[in-house]
């Protein structure tokens, strides 16, 4: 039987960040712009105010700084608070094949932990690195029959993540071995994550990566005061595979690691809504950009998609803010009322907002047709998921375009020049110049940087 648990602790504890390949550093940093970006953006949501409003009332005092704030809590509730931050917009990085967000908990947990005990740069973001190779193998090895009993992984595989960063930390070096697993061991009866809300609407996805973060912190922190945790809690008979998956394959654990990172695959979104309909949005905005027709002559939206997305992103009649960001239909009209010339145009959460708000946007919603497309299951990947989008006017034109991959995704990515505009545009909004450019600076060179804790001072407003 594959020691999955040890298997991943053992490749934890001995990473270090000078051995990651180059492009795999470079992609660290990157992450870290838009961690910090979508962060900002996220602190100003509504359920963040609830989110502080129960860490208030919670929280221990510690070292670990709140993002965009004087607030220093103990490293659970911080990596709880900066992850719902960062995480409950659907605007963070994301593995298509592993269907999680794995950037919003590591980095949080990573910077919860390190900045409470003075770590360096580079320690915290070698855990990071294990954290997100971590939480991204283990949910490849149970996918898609995972997510077909309806748990979402970012939630129940994040724990996974965050235990490993976290852990690392606490735990440096490869003797760090034995307690990483335990963590991992004690953080499995932590993990939950349901999908009930793809149908009934509901705040608490917006919980679920947040929950992940502060669980898997908790766990490594447990183990640190001495409980323990199975050493098999993975792979063992009645252990988290088991009971959380129809079919299990280890050997996407084992295969090529520590030489090819599924790091690597990690997308960054341009839009505030499910990766698997960004291929959509774009396809609909070269229709419309392309093309002078008013959106009146429209009759029907035709939208080939995937089987993976069929009956949890399809819904032509979203009840609300998060349905809407979930629903394919709702992102086609929303890209077809809304003209742009550019490729790197974004919908933020607000455009999903005042989309619902707008007759046009629903009325087009319900014209969208949903069909499995041979074509777009053929080209869909663990990267990126296809779109073909014909609207047929009603003098009989019908207008088409298929999108592979979508602006972010591997085969497109943002560059580093992409990554520090798209995070001092938002930035800008809460921080000087002076400091925004110090913050963009010491991202930049946190391989190099002693004491992380620097980047507490630097992103308060």
């Amino acid at each position: 039987m594959t020691q999955a648990t040890q298997i991943i602790s053992k490749f934890s504890a001995n990473l270090r960040f000078a051995d990651l390949p180059s492009s795999i550093q470079s992609a660290l940093i990157h992450f870290a712009l838009d961690y910090f970006r979508v962060a900002s953006i996220g602190e100003r949501m509504e359920w963040s105010e609830w989110g502080r409003n129960y860490t208030k009332g919670t929280a221990g005092q510690g070292n670990s700084p709140v993002l965009f704030s004087d607030s220093s809590y103990d490293p659970v509730n911080t990596s709880f608070l900066n992850t719902l931050y960062a995480g409950s917009l659907d605007a963070d990085d994301v593995h298509v094949g592993a269907m999680l967000h794995p950037g919003c908990i590591m980095f949080s947990t990573g910077l919860a932990i390190g900045q409470a005990r003075h770590q360096s740069g580079a320690e915290v973001l070698a855990a990071i690195a294990a954290g997100y190779e971590a939480m991204i193998r283990l949910a490849l090895c149970i996918q898609p029959s995972h997510f077909g009993r309806g748990f979402q992984s970012t939630s129940t595989m994040g724990v996974f993540g965050a235990a490993v960063t976290a852990a690392k930390l606490i735990f440096p070096g490869s003797t760090g071995e034995k307690s990483i697993a335990a963590s991992l061991g004690i953080a499995a009866s932590f993990a939950g994550g349901l999908t009930q809300f793809y149908h009934s609407g509901s705040t608490v996805k917006r919980l679920h990566a947040a929950q992940a973060a502060s669980s898997g912190t908790k766990a490594a922190l447990l183990v640190e005061s001495g409980f323990t945790g199975p050493h098999d809690i993975i792979e063992g008979k009645d252990g988290f595979a088991r009971a959380y998956a129809d079919a299990v394959d280890f050997s996407l654990l084992e295969n090529g690691l520590g030489n090819q990172y599924r790091i690597a695959e990690v997308a960054v979104k341009p839009h505030a809504c499910s990766a698997r309909v960004l291929s959509a949005i774009e396809a609909s905005n070269d229709i419309r950009s392309q093309n002078a027709f008013d959106t009146s002559e429209i009759e029907s939206i035709y939208l080939g998609i995937p089987k993976v997305i069929q009956g949890r992103l399809t819904t032509n009649r979203p009840a609300d803010l998060q349905a809407a960001q979930m629903s394919a239909p709702f992102a086609v009209a929303l890209s077809l009322l809304r003209k742009s010339s550019t490729t790197t145009f974004s919908f933020g959460i607000d455009d999903f907002v005042m989309g619902l708000q707008d007759p046009q946007v629903m009325h087009l919603t319900q014209l969208v047709q949903c069909e499995l497309d041979e074509e777009v299951e053929k080209t869909s990947s663990e990267e990126s998921v296809s779109a073909k989008v014909v609207v047929k006017l009603k003098n009989g034109q019908e207008l088409t375009a298929f999108v592979i991959s979508p602006k972010g995704s591997i085969a497109r990515p943002f560059t580093m020049e992409d990554h520090i505009a798209r995070a001092e545009s938002e930035l800008i909004s809460r921080l000087s110049k002076s400091k925004l450019s110090q913050l963009i600076e010491a991202i930049i060179a946190l391989p190099s940087m002693p004491d992380v804790a620097v980047l507490g001072d630097l992103v308060k407003s």
